[in-house]
């Protein structure tokens, strides 16, 4: 059962909070650490919304918006905070597996990301007011 830091994460970046807990687990880091970077990232991600819609492959599920992105877009997104490594593993690993979710449960269907592509999500109170 999700924790409140969990559910509250969840709610405010699109992420379910099982892959939270999941990410948390693969990663090896606190919970509370990783919600606290997604709620930051995903606040950050709002505002980068316009660039990955113009630059990268999307789809939209129930009003949540998964981009597949080069890994490089993370690494670019990463370096502008002062994230833990692991944290930093961790927040990547749950918005990769989301999005894959998302794409897989898409119209499309495609959930194959290539090795060298991760996954960004943006939360439901986001994607589609633009």
């Amino acid at each position: 059962m999700a924790n409140a830091d969990t559910g509250t994460a969840a709610t405010e970046s699109g992420l379910d909070s099982a892959v939270i807990e999941r990410a948390s687990e693969w990663a090896g880091v606190d919970e509370s650490d990783l919600c606290d970077a997604l709620v930051v990232l995903h606040a950050d991600l709002i505002g980068r919304h316009g660039r990955f819609e113009r630059t990268y492959d999307y789809v939209t599920v129930d009003g949540t918006r998964a981009y597949r992105v080069a890994d490089e877009a993370w690494e670019e997104l990463l370096g502008e905070f002062e994230f833990e490594g692991a944290v930093a593993d961790a927040a990547r690993l749950a918005h990769t597996e989301q999005a894959k979710l998302l794409f897989a449960s898409s119209v499309r269907g495609d959930d194959n990301f290539d090795a060298d592509e991760s996954g960004i999500v943006i939360g439901i109170d986001t994607a589609e007011q633009f």
